[in-house]
């Protein structure tokens, strides 16, 4: 546990502080871009603003520009901890602001409990902002200060904490009732927990259709009924009975429950008394009312969901809040009224009617998600989301009135959204998530080294594999101890010792059966053993592990070679090649060959390309393959340009359906608007590529190393292509998150490849 709050706070401080910042997005090298950006020239836009207050979106980032504020008075698991300690809870809801909406966002953080006081300090800065998101503050001033900013701002105001486990949980209900045929008219629903999200959720299923009558509630000193004295007034909206009851009567014959109380409420025999098919919303958190096994073991016609993404149906507001924003943002809505939420919970709940993209079913498993009782909300990191809440909400604001700007294209406007977050920037989270499913033995070659045992403690940590570590022993329980680092239970091995010489003799002896006419002796293969990659490459080899990196302390040679002679090439493989995946604001691009083929030909160019588009497919993506040189389509002709072309020709013969082009130049290949300008024809005009492949070696790890030098964008890779098993060798001196990244991914391919044999 220490060794996890260490590494939370090294999170926090490393490098800059914090978790945001500001970044420029208008030239700014030379002193007329300041003159521009600043005196003189800032004087212009402040003039039309001045004569048209609705230029300030035109000139200005307000448009895309929320704040995230709180009083830090009811902060998830931690209470009323003050603005100041609130302070990096908030900077993390502007990050995911960030990445799943592209929404800007300063966090305000407001050192008052008085209603007024809170009220009238958001009021004096809501000017800066396009929208108001409310965080953490308790019940029951959260309800008056958002009615009252609600009623007093041009601008969409919204208690999240409210309103998103409201909008989410509607989803989940609407499905859940289809699923166990009932209608939301006629059930009844418990509900234990009176707080904000409760209060939020009830009024929302009421507009769904609920009946008051049918729902009682709980707090923390009982049912709420008309002979209690101490219900606020928010309360008392279900107070419907002159009669008090225990939980366990009134789950009695109940179809729905919801608990957003504390874990470990419902027991088995409460569960059971309640209706045919139940629906149990669980949302405690980290501890459900009543745990998922529990649940289903007791009722195997339960329809379930708690708030934890270990259980099938999350309920996680990061399904509604950014692109709720997003659509509000988008049409300058004056608010977030009822009509807009309702339009989030219906268009959230058809897309989980919806067939579910392979890169959704990749990240769980390769598990065929399908709507039913273990599938009823979309999954976090479905792409679909933005482009399919954003624009529901932005159409029930126009709709509603609410609108100051229309959107008369939607197909354009769903493009856009998509193109705003380049649409594949979720690609390592969706790994990740399928490595956990499911993972595998990966040897860490180097593991007496401190970043190399540092990823092997974050991948054992996360449960995205399971590390076998090599190394000499008392260096790594050294580094260990000195780290406060705990992987008890880990297999460490050191294949000098002489507790490993009787597997050293029999990989030895393997490896000398495999190369004993390419020049190896048997005490030469024995002795090969005693060097960790060999040793590592051998356990892969044998089925005693699943996969491997290393490279970190090696030169890319020196680390490559055992791969290569004890693995070797999958059946079929014409080369080995080395991919480089840069994650960038348009999303992941796939760079080959970038590390081991110094000048191949068309053919082995178009293998290159095969073997890339495979393994973007097994990441969920589709590849778009752009074959780079410095002409386009034959403008400049010699054999390198010819090359690339020729290549093109054999992946069409090939793969017809595969989307490829080239010769063409790197600018052409990335701008889809260049191309359907000057090249209409080309397989690429409509999105541009995402998997460049180059002529040779030394333009491709030129490119990828200036790139990621220039661009600052994270890197992962290389991923080796075409290896009969999961090895991957890293750069000299690899950050410990750049070992996890290969690590991750070598989980994936060794997920991959089993599925193969």
């Amino acid at each position: 546990m220490e060794s996890k709050r260490q590494e939370a706070l090294d999170y926090h401080s490393k490098g800059r502080p914090g978790k945001i910042e500001i970044t420029p997005t208008k030239e700014y090298s030379s002193q007329r871009d300041l003159s521009l950006a600043y005196s003189p020239g800032v004087a212009e836009p402040c003039k039309d603003i001045h004569q048209n207050p609705d230029d300030v979106y035109r000139y200005t980032a307000k448009g895309n520009l929320v704040a995230v504020i709180s009083n830090g008075t009811a902060v998830l698991g931690l209470g009323d901890i003050g603005p100041l300690a609130s302070k990096p809870v908030m900077e993390g809801k502007g990050l995911l602001f960030k990445i799943f909406a592209d929404i800007d966002v300063f966090d305000i953080e407001v050192d008052s409990n008085n209603i007024d006081h809170f009220v009238s300090t958001v009021k004096a800065i809501a000017p800066t902002f396009g929208g108001i998101n409310l965080e953490d503050i308790k019940a029951p001033e959260a309800f008056e200060i958002e009615e009252r900013l609600k009623e007093e701002l041009d601008i969409p105001v919204m208690h999240d904490d409210q309103h998103g486990t409201a909008i989410i949980s509607g989803a989940a209900l609407l499905n859940a009732l289809e699923i166990a045929d009932k209608k939301i008219d006629e059930i009844s629903i418990v509900v234990s927990g009176a707080g904000a999200a409760a209060v939020s959720c009830l009024k929302l299923y009421i507009a769904l259709g609920a009946l008051p009558e049918n729902i009682h509630v709980f707090d923390s000193k009982g049912y709420i009924n008309n002979n209690r004295t101490d219900l606020d007034k928010y309360k008392k909206l279900f107070s419907h009975s002159d009669r008090d009851m225990s939980l366990e009567e009134a789950m009695s014959g109940a179809d729905m429950f919801l608990g957003l109380s504390k874990g470990n409420l419902v027991s088995r025999k409460m569960l059971a008394s309640m209706a045919d098919k139940p629906i149990v919303f669980a949302l405690a958190n980290p501890e459900p009312e009543i745990s998922y096994h529990d649940a289903i073991s007791t009722r195997k016609d339960v329809i379930m969901a708690t708030g934890r993404s270990d259980n099938p149906n999350q309920v996680n507001n990061v399904l509604g809040f950014p692109y709720i924003f997003r659509g509000a943002l988008d049409v300058r809505s004056t608010k977030i009224n009822e009509e807009m939420k309702v339009a989030a919970v219906k268009a959230i709940a058809d897309l989980a009617r919806e067939p579910v993209p392979e890169e959704v079913n990749l990240a769980y498993e390769g598990k065929n998600l399908n709507f039913g009782p273990e599938y009823i909300i979309p999954k976090p990191f479905d792409p679909r989301l933005i482009s399919t809440v954003a624009p529901a909400v932005a159409q029930a604001a126009i709709e509603s009135g609410v609108a100051r700007k229309k959107i008369t294209n939607w197909e354009i406007y769903k493009l856009d959204l998509n193109k705003r977050l380049g649409l594949d920037n979720k690609l390592i989270r969706n790994i990740s998530i399928r490595a956990k499913r499911n993972p595998k033995r990966i040897v860490f070659a180097e593991a007496d080294n401190y970043k190399v045992l540092k990823a092997a403690q974050i991948v054992w940590d996360e449960g995205i594999a399971l590390p076998v570590l090599l190394g000499n022993k008392n260096r790594i329980f050294q580094i260990l101890e000195e780290n406060n680092i705990s992987m008890e239970g880990a297999i460490i091995l050191d294949p000098k010792e002489e507790s490993t010489e009787g597997i050293r003799k029999d990989y030895g002896d393997l490896f000398w059966e495999m190369r004993n006419r390419k020049g190896e002796t048997q005490l030469s293969a024995r002795k090969k053993m005693r060097e960790r990659n060999y040793f590592g490459a051998m356990m892969v080899k044998s089925g005693d592990a699943d996969g491997m990196v290393t490279g970190v302390t090696q030169s890319y040679p020196a680390s490559i070679q055992p791969a290569l002679q004890v693995v070797g090439r999958k059946k079929g493989a014409r080369v080995i090649a080395g991919m480089y995946i840069l994650m960038t604001k348009r999303g992941p691009l796939f760079l080959a060959d970038t590390t081991i083929n110094k000048n191949p030909d068309a053919h082995d160019v178009a293998e290159i390309a095969a073997l890339s588009a495979e393994t973007v497919r097994q990441f969920g993506l589709v590849p778009r393959i752009g074959l780079l040189s410095y002409s386009n389509f034959g403008s400049t002709r010699d054999e390198s340009t010819e090359k690339m072309a020729h290549a093109r020709n054999i992946l069409k013969r090939r793969y017809p359906e595969m989307i490829v082009d080239g010769e063409l130049q790197g600018n052409f290949a990335l701008n889809a608007d260049l191309l359907q300008d000057k090249f209409p024809f080309s397989d690429l005009a409509k999105y541009g590529a995402n998997v460049l492949i180059f002529p040779n070696l030394e333009s491709g790890n030129i490119s990828y190393k200036f790139i990621q030098e220039l661009t600052g964008a994270d890197t992962i890779g290389p991923v080796l292509l075409g290896l009969d098993k999961s090895i991957h060798v890293m750069q000299l001196g690899s950050s410990v998150k750049e070992i996890v990244n290969i690590a991750t991914i070598a989980v994936a391919d060794a997920q991959f490849k089993e599925k193969l044999k």
